[in-house]
């Protein structure tokens, strides 16, 4: 669950937060790529683990391949528009060293249901920088890693640092990792406003090459926020009256992720993964997810997969409350609703020299179909869903 918050124009804020958070999951989630993680898109669970497991016992580690990798992103659902380019660069120094340097952009236009039912759409841009650079020192990858992001009303900066060792000839990966970010909170209009956030996050991850076609991974993070977890434009409804939202200032959560893939025949695999999240705001939420890659021809690589995502609601989260309390919010996104997501991912091989250097596109689509248990459409009085769009395009470079 993120705590950041979205900026926008002080007329419509008040009713704009709740529709961003959701975009920015989608965001966040599209951002990580950018540090070191685009990986993904040549598909890590859809990469047809024969090609790499059948072989031989695993190497021992590699530093990540030179690449430059240029993307564009899409989000478009509940009103919400989102788009923006991103790139990123890797070069390796002296085969010890790797150094990346990444850069994202988001043009979000948002007309979403709380804009449109007590203000007015608005248009926001954010940018965000990343710098990363890993070190290999004999089975061990050490990766470190900074990002700063700015908007109009919010500012945001992180640090990692990851280590990855093998261990047992290769066959497992341990992995931990810590992130420390710290962001500072304005409010459009308000030069008087001025609060702050705190985020610690630990990582820790073991992944199990089981058979020379068979591969599962555990992870394990735990999240400690502290500090403005709010926002100052967002208004919950006590007895249908406005009243400024009121979160807890501390926020603790814990998550557990299993993961396979397995090749079930040559050049074609499947996947599967379950995640488990829960918080000290009583937010329990469960994640499943399942598909299949294959190659189609030797240019073609097509994976299709469908995500389900299911919450409970905070403790603090009314629709609208019977009565005033220390903490109260009305953001859906704290809410009880759930999400069912089909998607397809195309990798294109546009031309390969071995050894020298590979080019390759790649497109990802994805329909997320939101339903809302206990927040409601005030134009309408019914329960509130939608649905959204998300599309990437990707180009890669390897030499």
């Amino acid at each position: 669950m993120c705590v950041r918050l979205r900026a926008a124009p002080t007329a419509c804020k008040g009713a704009a937060v709740a529709a961003t958070d959701v975009l920015r999951q989608v965001g966040g989630a599209v951002r990580a790529l950018l540090q070191a993680r685009f990986a993904r898109w040549a598909g890590p669970f859809a990469g047809l683990i024969g090609s790499a497991l059948s072989s031989a016992p695993a190497a021992a580690a590699t530093l990540p391949e030179d690449k430059a990798e240029a993307m564009y992103h899409l989000y478009d659902g509940g009103g919400v528009e989102a788009q923006g380019p991103a790139v990123l660069v890797r070069k390796s120094v002296l085969d010890k060293v790797s150094l990346t340097g990444s850069y994202y952009v988001d043009m979000v236009s948002n007309a979403s249901i709380d804009v449109v039912t007590t203000a007015s759409p608005f248009k926001e841009r954010r940018t965000e920088y990343g710098l990363g650079a890993d070190y290999l020192y004999r089975d061990a990858l050490i990766n470190l890693s900074w990002s700063s992001s700015d908007e109009p009303d919010y500012k945001a900066d992180g640090l990692s640092v990851d280590v990855s060792q093998e261990v047992f000839g290769g066959m497992t990966t341990v992995n931990m990792g810590f992130t420390r970010g710290k962001d500072k909170v304005g409010k459009k209009g308000d030069f008087g406003f001025f609060d702050y956030a705190k985020h610690w996050r630990y990582r820790l991850g073991l992944t199990q090459i089981l058979t020379p076609r068979w591969l599962a991974s555990l992870g394990l993070e735990a999240v400690s926020d502290e500090g403005y977890l709010g926002s100052p434009y967002r208004a919950a409804r006590v007895f249908g009256a406005l009243i400024p939202e009121r979160n807890p200032r501390t926020r603790s959560s814990r998550a557990i992720k299993l993961s396979t893939i397995a090749e079930v025949m040559p050049r074609t695999s499947i996947h599967g993964e379950y995640r488990y999240f829960y918080d000290t705001w009583d937010i329990k939420a469960h994640t499943f997810q399942a598909g299949a890659s294959g190659y189609v021809g030797e240019s073609f690589q097509i994976d299709g997969y469908v995500r389900f995502y299911k919450q409970s609601k905070a403790l603090f989260y009314s629709d609208n409350a019977s009565a005033e309390t220390t903490y109260i919010s009305r953001n859906r996104q704290l809410g009880t609703f759930n999400s069912l997501t089909p998607g397809a991912r195309v990798t294109y091989v546009y031309k390969q020299v071995p050894g020298k250097y590979e080019i390759k596109g790649h497109l990802n689509y994805e329909l997320m179909q939101f339903k809302f248990k206990d927040f409601t459409d005030v134009r309408t009085g019914q329960l509130y869903e939608h649905n959204a769009h998300v599309l990437q395009l990707l180009v890669t470079a390897t030499f």
